[in-house]
């Protein structure tokens, strides 16, 4: 209790001399001249100091927001991209898709203009075929025909032993296939 007895005696020993400075071992001439040096520094650095200061803050802050403005705007347009991209991929893709349409109905068509040409070209093969057939058919008959006259001939001449000219062979022959019929 030494402590609070000490500053007990302190407190007691100015009121008895009548100063508070001195009891608290305070130079009231050193106190007025280190409130002009106070005064002083606060006016040179309210003059000098906090003005370059102030404005530097002002710029930071003056910057700070002009970055997020540039973020704000880059990421709208950064949005806006992505959207005209997603729109340009979607017209991709449809045009691509027309063209493949486009491409396979160009192959059917071309496929069935294909077998319409293949189908035209073996009809008038065939029908060139039949009429070839006919004809060999009727040169065959014809033939035949011409072979079967004369082998009659041959026989009625063998038959009859005598020759008989073209008039009378061919209507003897005429009668006898008449018979036969």
């Amino acid at each position: 209790m030494s402590f609070i007895n000490y500053i007990a005696e302190t407190a007691a020993a100015p009121e008895a001399s009548g100063d508070v400075f001195s009891a608290l071992g305070i130079d009231w001439r050193l106190l007025i001249l280190q409130i002009i040096a106070f005064l002083i520094l606060v006016f040179l650095l309210g003059k000098f100091v906090y003005p370059w200061l102030m404005k530097q803050v002002d710029e930071r802050q003056t910057a700070i927001e002009a970055a997020a403005k540039a973020a704000t705007e880059a990421q709208a347009s950064a949005a806006e991209s992505q959207q005209e991209v997603e729109a340009l991929m979607h017209e991709a893709r449809t045009q691509a898709a027309e063209i493949v349409d486009t491409a396979k109905l160009e192959a059917t068509q071309m496929l069935s203009a294909s077998e319409e040409k293949a189908r035209s070209t073996a009809e008038k093969i065939a029908a060139e075929a039949r009429i070839e057939v006919e004809k060999s058919i009727e040169n065959a008959k014809r033939e035949l025909h011409d072979e079967t006259l004369e082998l009659i001939a041959l026989a009625t001449e063998k038959v009859i032993h005598t020759k008989l000219d073209k008039k009378a062979d061919a209507a003897l022959i005429a009668a006898a296939l008449k018979e036969t019929k």
